[in-house]
């Protein structure tokens, strides 16, 4: 089997099963993300959990201290002065009963929704639609709320909704390759630690298995659990 340019490029100097602290990996993966465009920098945690559990589930959300490096567009289903305070706060798309009607048709132009807690009667039947593209409202992450104009500008701002998959595997986009090695490490490190703290009550033995990080068409590399771990127990 041949390997192409390209392939013995972002993969020269790196040695796959070594696990890199967080600076050391971020410089790796920066240095790897050669694509023709902004590649996004990626996160994946393998947590020892099994979220077929209700008191395994792990969920929440992060503002990143440095941002996603992505425009999201925001939709917030209000009426009134809510509505009016959405729309100043810089939401995409603002509205209730006609909204929703877009959105059971099929229209879906948005990539984060938030609700006022007297519209979730009108969003809960959009639940097969929303529920799985992951953006159902929900109190728990924020997105359920009265202070629309906070939860619009910590989603235009950065923040990062995360949730663990049947695999008990937690992924997530933390900055883009053009970002600094600081402005990356910071986030990685901020993500991780919220991670941790929504750590469930029913896991058991060890909460934080294994990380890696990667850029969108790079290489993956392991993060030392040492590196993460900076005192929690994990």
């Amino acid at each position: 089997m041949t390997t192409g340019k390209r392939y013995k490029k972002i993969t020269d100097g790196l040695d796959r099963n070594k696990a890199y602290t967080i600076e050391e990996a971020v410089k790796l993966i920066k240095s790897k993300a050669v694509a023709k465009f902004d590649e996004t920098i990626e996160i994946s945690l393998n947590l020892g959990v099994d979220p077929k559990h209700a008191d395994q589930m792990v969920r929440g959300v992060v503002s990143l201290p440095s941002g996603t490096g992505r425009t999201l567009r925001v939709a917030v289903f209000a009426k009134g002065a809510k509505a009016e305070e959405a729309k100043k706060a810089g939401a995409d798309l603002v509205g209730a009963e006609e909204l929703a009607a877009e959105v059971q048709a099929g229209k879906i132009d948005f990539d984060r929704c938030i609700a006022t807690p007297d519209m979730m009667g009108v969003v809960g039947r959009l639940g097969k639609v929303l529920g799985p593209r992951n953006l159902m409202p929900n109190p728990k992450v924020g997105t359920v709320t009265m202070d629309v104009a906070k939860a619009v500008a910590d989603a235009k701002g950065g923040a990062v909704e995360f949730r663990v998959e049947k695999a008990g595997i937690v992924q997530a986009g933390v900055g883009k390759a053009s970002f600094s090695e600081d402005a990356i490490a910071a986030n990685i490190k901020a993500f991780i630690d919220a991670v941790i703290k929504a750590k469930p009550t029913g896991a058991k033995g060890n909460y934080m298995k294994k990380v890696s990080l990667s850029s969108t068409m790079g290489p993956g590399v392991k993060i030392a659990l040492a590196s993460v771990n900076e005192g929690a127990a994990v």
